[in-house]
């Protein structure tokens, strides 16, 4: 059976302990003995390789390096790591070596909550989004700095909302995307502003989807 880590907190706007929970519950549902902490000293306090799949769910904060390198250690050694929204793709914002293992970094959310957007599959033929159509969604639209080495599975279309990026033109914004750092994988998916959206079908599927994909042996294809 495969081990997972759960770390939780942050920003209380996230309902970082509803989402824990989700998460947590889907991983057991797949087979995932889970352990899940609120405070960043696990970090420092386990052996982060005895685990196959870490997942941050902590938006924004501050962590010490004594916490950050044993992490950024343990993926780039081939723990997988797995997240969502700003509980992945807005914590530590000081931590740019944290932000370069993730892929990309939150900006913006044009419009703020309550924008009915699209979200695009990119490749229903990969395991991560097979048999799976576009879909629409009404939260927040992440707007990302994103490594163009990532390999990008879904994507939303901006401008939505207007804002001071409209008079750029139309761009297609990653919203899940998966990359290698070090031996370990990456999968990310900026869905999931509160634990209502995170339950959207088409999130779970997702998450459960990149969690076990990320996960240290999981299907890599």
């Amino acid at each position: 059976m495969k081990r997972a880590l759960l770390f939780q907190g942050g920003w209380d706007g996230h309902e970082p302990e509803q989402v824990a929970d989700l998460l947590a519950g889907w991983l057991e549902s797949d087979s995932f003995t889970v352990k899940v902490s609120d405070t960043l000293d696990v970090l420092e306090q386990e052996d982060l390789h005895a685990y196959d799949l870490i997942v941050p769910n902590w938006t924004q904060g501050q962590i010490t390096q004594a916490q950050l390198k044993p992490l950024l250690q343990a993926v780039q050694d081939g723990v997988g790591l797995a997240g969502l929204h700003g509980g992945m793709g807005d914590s530590f914002r000081m931590e740019t070596e944290y932000q370069f293992m993730v892929g990309g970094q939150w900006v913006s959310h044009p419009g703020n909550d309550g924008i009915r957007y699209e979200v695009n599959i990119v490749d229903r033929n990969h395991p991560l989004t097979q048999n799976m159509d576009d879909f629409t969604v009404v939260s927040e639209q992440y707007y990302m700095h994103v490594d163009p080495a990532v390999q990008v599975h879904a994507t939303t279309r901006f401008p939505v909302a207007e804002g001071p990026h409209t008079p750029n033109g139309q761009v297609d914004m990653p919203v899940v995307w998966t990359k290698r750092y070090g031996q370990g994988n990456v999968y990310y998916c900026s869905l999931g502003h509160v634990a209502e959206i995170v339950r959207m079908p088409e999130v779970q599927q997702l998450m459960r989807r990149g969690m076990t994909w990320a996960a240290r042996g999981g299907n890599h294809a």
